[in-house]
């Protein structure tokens, strides 16, 4: 007898969807694995908050990028009651937030300033010149090299102990904090990057500037914008290597992993089941030219599905003009798959 959906409304034959039982699995070890490191993420959601201009965020703004900083679903419900002496949630005028009930000065530490020194030197001497350590393929013009390299000399600004209203408008000093607050932002992210649009939601709540985006393309060394689609994604360069490639994964990224793997497991099962429809020298003409018109549009995701060659652009230069501020960046990001399994499971929906 087929099990009835739980969320069910009609009695009778319904089409329904359930994980597979290796896809259960999965999603039950990763939920047990977000509830282990809920003080981790507790932490990042004290930080977040500490990073804030009045120590309050929006909880429908949290929620954009909730996915992003490995949240559960449910962090409402579990984590922001879970730990009260961190945080408590008030109504305000423009809805219910979140609020900083403590603050600790242990985690109000910045990431250390990243090496923009090159490395592999042949000489072991001071160079007579200044240089700028910057990623294999990009090109910038003399008068952008040399700002950066200015940039960089500036003494670290905290953004935790400094706030926006500290520093005057346009200043070095005030970008120099929002380069840092952008860090810390997307360091806390799994996949240490997040939507351009994540990051301008909380414009006000951070003090970064209005022209964020120009910001961010203003320092290569530093972040990396992929123009993707309609919405770009920033990355923290400093923990990928040159292809794009994360050089530490985190435990939910690598049950990431374990469910695209999956997703590829069901175009090899389609295939099998394609070559099991031939029997001797007959082929199902119909049948036949459904499967190909569907296995030449999941050819199109078949050849890569990570980040590799993510950071080469051997082919166009990287161009920063401080009259009109035009840039030009490379397409790197490459699409997913997606499928959906029959499965028999006995298991619920989680």
């Amino acid at each position: 007898m087929p099990l009835t959906p739980l969320n069910a409304t009609k009695s009778g034959y319904q089409l329904c969807v359930r994980l597979t039982t290796t896809a259960a699995a999965l999603a039950t070890q990763e939920m047990n694995l977000k509830s282990a490191k809920s003080i981790t993420l507790a932490n990042k959601v004290q930080k977040l908050l500490m990073l804030s201009t009045h120590r309050r965020l929006l909880l429908p703004k949290l929620l954009h990028i909730a996915p992003d900083l490995g949240l559960l679903p449910n962090f409402q419900s579990r984590l922001c009651n879970d730990y009260p002496d961190k945080f408590r949630i008030v109504d305000t005028s423009y809805g219910r937030a979140l609020e900083l009930v403590s603050w600790d000065q242990d985690l109000a530490c910045t990431l250390p300033s990243p090496d923009m020194n090159p490395h592999g030197l042949i000489v072991d001497r001071p160079l007579k010149f200044k240089h700028l350590r910057l990623r294999k393929g990009l090109n910038l013009k003399r008068r952008h090299r040399d700002f950066l390299i200015k940039f960089g000399e500036l003494p670290s600004v905290c953004p935790y102990n400094t706030s926006i209203e500290e520093l005057a408008r346009a200043s070095l000093e005030a970008e120099k904090r929002a380069c840092a607050l952008v860090r810390e932002v997307l360091s806390m992210m799994v996949e240490k990057r997040t939507l351009m649009d994540h990051l301008t939601h909380f414009r006000k709540e951070f003090g970064l500037p209005n022209k964020l985006r120009s910001m961010i393309l203003r320092h290569p060394e530093l972040f990396y914008v992929s123009l993707k689609g309609l919405r770009n994604s920033v990355m923290l360069v400093e923990y990928f290597d040159d292809k794009g490639v994360l050089l530490e994964k985190d435990e939910t990224l690598v049950i990431k992993e374990q469910f695209m793997e999956l997703i590829r497991e069901g175009k090899r099962m389609r295939r099998e089941k394609r070559k099991n429809r031939i029997y001797g020298n007959y082929i199902d003409q119909n049948d036949s030219g459904i499967d190909d018109e569907h296995d030449e549009h999941y050819d199109d995701y078949d050849e890569d599905d990570g980040f590799e060659n993510l950071f080469e652009s051997g082919d166009s230069d990287f161009e920063y003009l401080f009259d009109d501020e035009r840039f030009e960046l490379g397409d790197h990001w490459n699409n997913g798959e997606l499928w959906t399994a029959d499965a028999s499971s006995s298991l619920t929906p989680w």
